[in-house]
């Protein structure tokens, strides 16, 4: 089940790689006159309310989807990880002062920056995998900081500092490597909630803008057309649980190599 999962998760990471050079029919292209039609040749998944083809646009919607999730976790780690670091590295004021900071972040859910962000900046992708990211900073701080003060006890980060190396050396050059497993596998779960919280703001309006293909739009667009054509619904729905559960099983997967 795990191996179907991420072979399935591999297959739309592909296809969303492949519609950056080429999709089977132009996502913008309207054709009003074969509006709703079934699947066929022509359309493998058939086409939705304006005539654009489904397997097209969900090829192109996963590219949103992923780029925000990959940006989005890209911003907490790169943030999150250094603080973590210095946090458990200084523990006192400047521990205590990270710790309070991510805590405050951390109150604020993905969507209530998602809509600060979107009325300084206005909608968009970038911006949404900004807020998402955001929150995604004080997870990455609240994992390296507990990883990383488990390893400052060790016998071998003793004999480090007796052998005169500094914190920061000590942090970038012991800690790291032994919480690497943990954060990539911290990673990975960051990666596919954020791939849900993308669906969710693109639902909303406030995700990737038209004309580019998002998941989260097709299934707002599809909402009074579920009684007509459920597939418009069903495959961005699919697309998007097909996703979050191959990100888990590469997650699970990671887990027990590194058990």
């Amino acid at each position: 089940m795990r191996a179907a999962a991420i072979a399935l998760l591999a297959l739309i990471v592909a296809g969303a790689a492949l519609s950056l050079v080429w999709t089977p029919w132009d996502v913008g292209q309207i054709d009003v006159a074969h509006r709703l039609a079934p699947a066929s040749l022509a359309h493998p998944l058939g086409t939705d309310q304006l005539g654009r083809d489904l397997l097209s646009m969900l090829m192109a919607g996963g590219v949103p989807s992923l780029g925000v999730g990959v940006l989005a976790v890209a911003i907490g780690l790169g943030v999150g990880v250094p603080l973590g670091l210095l946090a458990a590295a200084w523990p006192g004021w400047l521990d205590e002062t990270i710790a309070r900071a991510s805590d405050v972040l951390f109150a604020f859910p993905a969507l209530v920056l998602a809509l600060l962000i979107v009325a300084v900046f206005g909608p968009g992708a970038s911006h949404a995998a900004l807020a998402i990211g955001l929150y995604n900073i004080p997870v990455f701080v609240r994992v390296t900081r507990a990883a990383a003060r488990g390893i400052w006890a060790r016998d071998f980060i003793l004999a480090a500092r007796l052998a005169g190396k500094g914190r920061s050396h000590i942090s970038i050059e012991h800690m790291l490597p032994n919480i690497a497993g943990t954060l990539l596998v911290q990673a990975a779960v960051q990666l596919s909630l954020g791939v849900i919280a993308e669906a969710g703001l693109s639902f909303l309006g406030l995700g990737a803008q038209p004309p580019a293909a998002s998941w989260g739009r097709m299934l707002a667009d599809a909402q009074t057309l579920i009684g007509i054509a459920p597939r418009l619904a069903l495959l961005p729905g699919l697309a998007i649980v097909a996703t979050v559960l191959g990100i888990n099983a590469l997650a699970e997967h990671i887990e027990a190599r590194r058990a």
